[in-house]
């Protein structure tokens, strides 16, 4: 079964963004472990068949370069993310660095943000449980944790998409909503 969460108000573009110049359509935030070679690899060709510039992390990154600032790059250089929440998805440090890249350019340039609840509960990506309650280590600060559920909180209170039926309807539906979104 595929809920879809969709705020029907509509919104446009920020006059910052109408003068910002955009290399991608849209950014793929995933982990990937959870998601490249299924939903996310799926999702990446109908986007790019809908005529969508995509930005993924496998194959646009130029070979020798940093991989963290061109990450950032592509994220500054797209109109709009997809954030794909999924099991994994908040134990990784660069996915949730992404996260609050993303809700930055979110808040400056009206970038759109659709984040997609892979097999995973809103409530819990809201809530901080199961799988996404982060805590502080010797690697992870405190500071960084409370950055990282503040993010989460709002991924969590935008309209989207949860998957729980047909990954093909979802795609589908995702790749509607850009489009929707973008026109």
């Amino acid at each position: 079964m595929l809920i879809i969460i969709i705020s029907m108000a509509s919104s446009s573009l920020s006059n910052n963004a109408h003068t910002h110049s955009f290399r991608f359509d849209v950014f793929l935030s995933f982990r990937g472990e959870d998601t490249r070679y299924s939903f996310t690899d799926h999702l990446y060709q109908a986007l790019l068949g809908a005529g969508l510039r995509t930005f993924r992390d496998d194959d646009e990154l130029e070979r020798g370069e940093e991989i963290k600032p061109e990450m950032d790059t592509a994220i500054v250089e797209s109109r709009a993310s997809v954030v794909v929440l999924s099991k994994n998805y908040a134990k990784s440090r660069w996915c949730l660095d992404e996260l609050c890249l993303i809700l930055e350019q979110k808040k400056k340039l009206n970038h759109f943000v659709l984040p997609v609840f892979y097999h995973v509960d809103p409530s819990d990506v809201r809530n901080h449980r199961r799988r996404f309650a982060i805590k502080g280590s010797k690697k992870w600060t405190l500071d960084d944790v409370k950055r990282w559920k503040k993010a989460l909180t709002k991924v969590a209170n935008l309209s989207g998409i949860v998957l729980s039926g047909s990954e093909a309807d979802c795609i589908a539906k995702v790749v509607d909503l850009i489009n929707c979104k973008l026109d």
